[in-house]
């Protein structure tokens, strides 16, 4: 039947090719193909941006607005859609009082439980909302934390005031505050404050109550800078100017509320109890044991809540989250845990025959942890959902219900469907992934001699045990173990003790315009190519100049200003979004406009502006396997992985003396067949002289290690040791080498 399918025709979102394809409902489809083949455009581009946009044009214009904004794909036709959750890898974020237990309900369920059975009884569930005026704490308003100025941050204790040893905003030499204690004659104003009396600093710093002897001689009203500074910036409830944020940021520091001691509830709630326990202190216990006490709540007037905040917090156990804690914030947690969170969330979802979208649900879990994913993927297929997952993991291949892989290649060598089938017959299916497949990579027999050692010592972050371990030199460690276990951790602390480079997965800009033109700085040299082929002036091709389009000034589209609906961005009707004039486009280069360079892959742009130093700013990008990026695709659009590969790519370039470089997941968004690739860059920066520290589940990565730092047993309270290090060859009893000898 039709409707048990997701029929595709004519996609041509991105590189896909008039690709027709049908995608079985009410299974769990695994997408696959090489970076950039095309199988995310398909995915989120096409069968996710259609069916969010459909859903979002039923609501009137005033909610539309406030909706998340989908772009139409381009496709002839899609039929079969349901609504779609896209569970993806960006961060949680959310504000300050957005904690694990908020986003995952689990705290509602635990404010019920303390309403109905805690001693002594407080009031409703309310009074333990940190976000109710009921039970938020008074001093940090529910934040747990509180602004306090960052008063060591104030003054350079070695310069005289007339030197401007006040760093603060207004108040250095002839700045509009520096009279206030500059012209009253108590201070020298050219001796360094270092040489001051305890009483003199206290006097500039907190004025008449703490100047001791100095009080008779300061002026009725004189107020000591950090009274000053603390009236201006922490106790004006107007909205604040970049200056003011600048100078917040600067000179305060957020530090644990002195009342509620990060609980952030107030005094009645901090002192009820169930089974002994606070409501604080089981927010900060780990989920697994947290789990485990709730179940000995038998009251049978709690008994439907404790049988929800049990089952909620299992599956959070399940999915491998049981080391961290409710109140932990949800701006602190990584891409993959994030995702995972999502996931538990939509599990306890009525909702059925919805479209649910992963993109790499793998990221950030050891191989050991992975059947718990895959186990999650089938309860939402099991509950009548489709589930489409795009992934490079071969566990979660194997599970599949179907296979779609899109190729052959990447870029303009992608989007076609190449594969759709079992996970058997991919096997056999002469694809990339295929072959792939069939590859089997050895673990590293003559691992590099390390040049020295750089030493991590005492390191006690998160649930690090005191620990204390060399981490050798000029070679390339890899950091191992299930998540939550410490590796993170330890190369937090690896870059607190040492000067490292840390290559990670943020994005690379935030600004549209920025793209690999500017990333790499080859503008000018295009513009100098097309200026030296036509004989003409080098700025006639730049959008910022008299070659631009005059109705959208070279931006190729055109902002309307919709009032209180969003504003609205069209492509420029003069130029189509060719940014430049008719006279302009008329110049060619082996028959391509300034505008037709924006469209070239970064592989074509080398073949096709044969220019040394064009040529030479893109090979770096092209070497980290991004030769399929176009030249005008703003950086913006690209996943973590690619923006961690860009930063690879301007270390190869840029690097000069011996660095330490610690990456965190570099194979994120990579296919199998691409790993070669990136093993091939970091061996690069090793064999330059440089140290590379990776935290990394990818088995094939480890194998090719020089070193191998095993953290474990378990995560949270149950991890934090160094369970094995050293040549990868030689590690044996642990869920790392366990992994190992299965692939193997």
């Amino acid at each position: 039947m039709s409707n048990r399918k997701i029929r595709i025709r004519g996609a041509r979102t991105n590189n896909l090719k008039q690709l027709d394809v049908d995608v079985p409902r009410s299974q769990v489809v695994v997408f696959v193909g090489v970076s950039g083949s095309g199988k995310s455009s398909l995915v989120f581009d096409t069968i996710a941006a259609e069916a969010g946009y459909q859903l979002t044009e039923t609501f009137p214009p005033y909610f539309r607005n406030r909706l998340p904004k989908w772009t139409r794909p381009e496709v002839a036709r899609i039929e079969g859609l349901s609504p779609v959750v896209v569970i993806d890898q960006r961060r949680l974020g959310g504000n300050a009082r957005s904690t694990v237990g908020t986003i995952t309900d689990t705290w509602t369920y635990l404010r019920l439980l303390f309403s109905r059975v805690s001693t002594p009884h407080v009031g409703e569930s309310s009074h333990f909302s940190f976000n109710d005026a009921a039970g938020m704490c008074p001093t940090c308003s529910g934040l747990g934390e509180v602004v306090a100025s960052a008063v060591d941050r104030f003054i350079d204790e070695d310069k005289a005031l007339s030197e401007g040893a006040v760093l603060l905003p207004g108040f250095a030499t002839g700045g509009y505050w520096y009279t206030n204690f500059a012209d009253i004659g108590v201070f020298d104003l050219d001796k360094p404050l270092r040489y001051w009396s305890q009483h003199e600093r206290d006097a500039l710093l907190y004025g008449i109550g703490s100047a001791g002897p100095l009080a008779s001689r300061l002026p009725k009203g004189y107020q000591g800078i950090v009274e000053r500074f603390e009236r201006i910036y922490l106790r004006t409830s107007d909205d604040m100017n970049e200056r003011k944020k600048e100078a917040l940021a600067k000179f305060t520091r957020s530090e644990r509320c002195p009342d509620c001691r990060g609980d952030r509830l107030n005094p009645e709630s901090r002192s009820a109890t169930v089974l002994g326990h606070t409501i604080g202190e089981m927010a900060r216990m780990e989920i697994g044991e947290l789990a485990e006490l709730v179940t000995g709540v038998t009251d049978p007037i709690v008994a439907p809540v404790v049988s929800a905040l049990t089952e909620r917090l299992r599956a959070m156990v399940t999915i491998g989250l049981g080391y961290l804690h409710l109140g932990r914030a949800t701006t602190t947690l990584s891409g993959g845990e994030s995702q995972r969170i999502k996931t538990v969330k939509h599990l306890g979802s009525s909702l059925t025959e919805m479209v649910y979208v992963f993109d790499e649900p793998t990221v950030g879990l050891h191989p050991h942890d992975i059947s718990s994913m895959t186990e999650l993927l089938k309860q939402l297929r099991d509950q009548g959902n489709s589930v489409l997952v795009v992934e490079h993991d071969v566990a979660v291949m194997a599970m599949a219900d179907q296979i779609v892989e899109v190729g052959p290649d990447a870029g303009a060598q992608g989007g076609t469907l190449v594969y759709q089938g079992s996970f058997d017959g991919l096997r056999t299916a002469g694809t990339a992934t295929a072959a792939a497949l069939s590859q089997q990579r050895p673990v590293k027999d003559d691992p590099r001699p390390p040049r020295g050692h750089i030493t991590v010592a005492d390191a006690t972050r998160n649930n690090l045990k005191n620990l204390s371990v060399d981490i050798p030199a000029g070679v390339m460690t890899v950091l191992t173990g299930v998540a939550g276990s410490g590796k993170s951790s330890l190369a937090g602390e690896l870059v607190a003790q040492h000067d490292a480079v840390v290559i990670d997965q943020k994005a690379v800009s935030t600004n549209r315009r920025s793209t690999p033109i500017t990333y790499t700085g080859i503008a000018t040299a295009i513009r100098k190519v097309f200026a030296r082929h036509n004989n003409v002036p080098a700025g006639l091709f730049s959008a910022n100049s008299g070659g631009a389009c005059p109705d959208c000034k070279g931006l190729g589209v055109v902002y309307t200003d919709l009032a209180f609906m969003e504003d609205q961005e069209t492509v420029c009707e003069t130029c189509q979004g060719r940014r430049f004039t008719p006279e302009v486009l008329k110049h060619k280069v082996d028959g391509l406009s300034i505008a037709d360079v924006d469209d070239l892959t970064i592989t074509n742009a080398i073949e096709r502006l044969s220019d040394p130093a064009i040529t030479r700013a893109l090979r770096h990008l092209e070497q980290v396997g991004l030769g399929y990026l176009r030249l005008g695709q703003p950086l913006t659009t690209l996943s973590g992985g690619e923006c961690q590969r860009v930063k690879i790519a301007k270390e190869l370039r840029d690097s000069t003396s011996p660095t330490l470089y610690i990456l965190d997941e570099p194979t994120t968004g990579l296919h199998l067949r691409d790993i070669d690739t990136l093993l091939s860059h970091l061996d690069s920066l090793v064999d330059h002289g440089h140290t590379v520290v990776l935290i990394e589940h990818n088995l094939d990565v480890v194998r090719r290690a020089d070193w191998i730092i095993d953290l474990g047993p378990g995560p949270g309270k149950h991890g934090g040791r160094i369970l094995y290090q050293g040549p990868v060859a030689g590690i044996t009893g642990t869920a790392t080498a366990e992994a190992l000898h299965e692939a193997g």
